[in-house]
């Protein structure tokens, strides 16, 4: 049987910026994808990185009287820090200012142009230096971009790609792949840009220095989109060998879709290259209920974040408590209020009384005496639930459901405990105990698998104490064949949620 072959993107952060919310959720999303698809079986190549060229870099290194290489520099840096901070587990980080993607982006250029997809002319019009964007006069609000940026009137020479020739190919492409973009709403935006025409796009730029050559034309650098976008298939060692692509997921920010749903496929469609399975483009966040902005002070530091919440905690809201593609809204009590009461009061604590009774009350060995109905009904449960958990994270990216749903199995387990009252057996009927505790204990092999991708210092920590081996931690052996055997011995129990109290 042939390996299934995974391959998930985050967008490659620009180096302007320091990691800030929508950074960390971007990545943490596409680290709950690739160690899922892990968990499930496939080979996975899990891509981030950094965009490293463009006006603004050039401009900033100039106001900080350094170079724009050791302004990128500095900068991917606190990209990289961020992946330990957050537990990431990347396969690769890709650099645009490195030879291997320099060499890449050249060669697509090269593909494109001999495809006859690429010409020389002159270029006027309004552009953006913080978006890296051109914007036609029509979209335009109050003499600014859309996204509220400043533009410029801009003339110089240009290379143009001819992307009014992939309007029909686009449109056929979206109607033959339906799953390609997500959310539906996002879908609609897309088509309603294609069908309202496509112009050719400036590809070139003469008026900065900080970017890929044009081959053959040096006076000219690559576009820093066309340059950027490339490196989903440079890090895969594109033109020689493109293994893993297509990429079976590309998940970005709502304000990046354009790029990639619409100039991406084209450029690919132009190379003659093979175009991505799925686009997901996910909301933004705001804080208390404010947008959040440099001028306003509210930035939100990821690393701070995970300081003080703990990395665990940070994954587990930022990914329950939106639905994935909504925007959402940050704040300190939502986020203590998830972690109280959905961490360490549900899961948490059922943990901690079904191991500490085990310890305390069957000296720390797994017992069972043969299963009534209600131990065949929870185990049952927990074993339908990770099938919908699995359906929800594979085709939907529906994080939020897939945690409400492992919530719903440790509050069943909890209902299970209060129904059975194993410290009342304990006097009256302790092999019964010992089953109801069994039953308890393999519920909690089955949650802790779930978690694995979302809280995976904590999954690891109640896997450990259920003396789960490595080996036997994959999502097909979440049903009875490989349930906890009778007899295991358990070490001490510890706290894998603790509750966060505000000093």
């Amino acid at each position: 049987m042939e390996e299934r072959k995974f391959y998930i993107t985050t967008p490659i952060y620009y180096v302007n910026d320091r990691p800030h919310i929508g950074h960390a959720y971007t990545t943490i999303a596409c680290d709950i994808m690739a160690r899922f698809m892990r968990i499930d079986g496939a080979q996975v190549k899990f891509l981030t990185g950094t965009d490293e060229h463009g006006q603004k870099v050039e401009q900033s290194a100039a106001k900080n009287n350094t170079t724009p290489q050791e302004w990128a520099d500095t900068n991917s840096q606190h990209f990289h820090d961020l992946l330990a901070a957050l537990n990431i587990t990347n396969d690769d980080f890709i650099r645009t200012t490195e030879e291997r993607h320099k060499q890449g982006a050249q060669a697509f250029w090269k593909a494109i142009e001999k495809n006859g997809y690429i010409y020389k002319d002159s270029y006027s019009g309004w552009y953006s230096v913080r978006d890296e964007a051109y914007y036609q006069e029509a979209e335009l609000i109050d003499g600014k971009a859309p996204t509220g940026a400043d533009v410029e009137w801009v003339e110089e020479p240009s290379y143009f790609f001819k992307l009014s020739a992939f309007q029909d190919a686009l449109l056929e492409f979206y109607e033959e792949n339906p799953a390609f973009i997500a959310p539906e709403g996002r879908k609609n935006e897309v088509l309603s840009f294609v069908k309202g025409g496509l112009k050719d796009l400036s590809v070139s730029r003469t008026t900065f220095k900080w970017g890929i050559p044009v081959p053959g034309d040096e006076e000219h650098v690559m576009y820093v989109w066309l340059d950027a976008l490339t490196n989903y298939i440079t890090a895969l060692g594109y033109p020689f060998k493109t293994d893993f692509w297509p990429a079976s997921i590309h998940i970005v920010g709502k304000d990046i879709l354009r790029f990639h749903a619409v100039y991406w496929p084209a450029f690919l469609m132009a190379a003659g290259v093979e175009l991505p399975k799925r686009i997901f483009a996910h909301g933004w966040w705001t804080n208390e209920g404010q947008k959040i902005s440099k001028s306003l002070g509210n930035v939100i530091d990821p690393f701070a974040l995970a300081e003080e919440f703990g990395i665990d905690q940070v994954r587990y809201f930022l990914m329950r408590e939106i639905p994935f593609g909504n925007d959402g809204d940050f704040s300190r009590e939502k986020l203590i209020g998830r972690v109280n009461s959905e961490l360490a009061n549900n899961i948490g604590n059922l943990a901690q009384r079904v191991l500490s009774m085990i310890n305390k009350n069957c000296g720390g060995v797994l017992k069972k005496n043969g299963f009534h109905e209600i131990d065949k009904k929870l185990l049952s449960f927990a074993f339908v639930h990770a099938d919908k958990i699995r359906n929800e994270i594979v085709y939907h990216q529906h994080f939020s459901r897939a945690l409400e749903l492992i919530g719903q199995i440790a509050s069943r387990a909890n209902e299970y405990v209060d129904a059975t009252e194993p410290w009342k057996l304990k006097k009256e009927d302790p092999e019964r105990m010992e089953t109801v505790l069994y039953t308890l204990a393999e519920c909690l092999r089955r949650i802790g698998l779930l978690l694995q991708p979302f809280t995976p210092q904590a999954a690891d920590k109640l896997l450990n104490q259920l003396a789960v081996a490595q080996e036997q931690r994959l999502f097909h052996m979440i049903g009875a064949g490989n349930a906890l055997k009778p007899g295991t011995e358990l070490p001490a129990p510890e706290g894998i949620f603790p509750r966060f109290e505000e000093e």
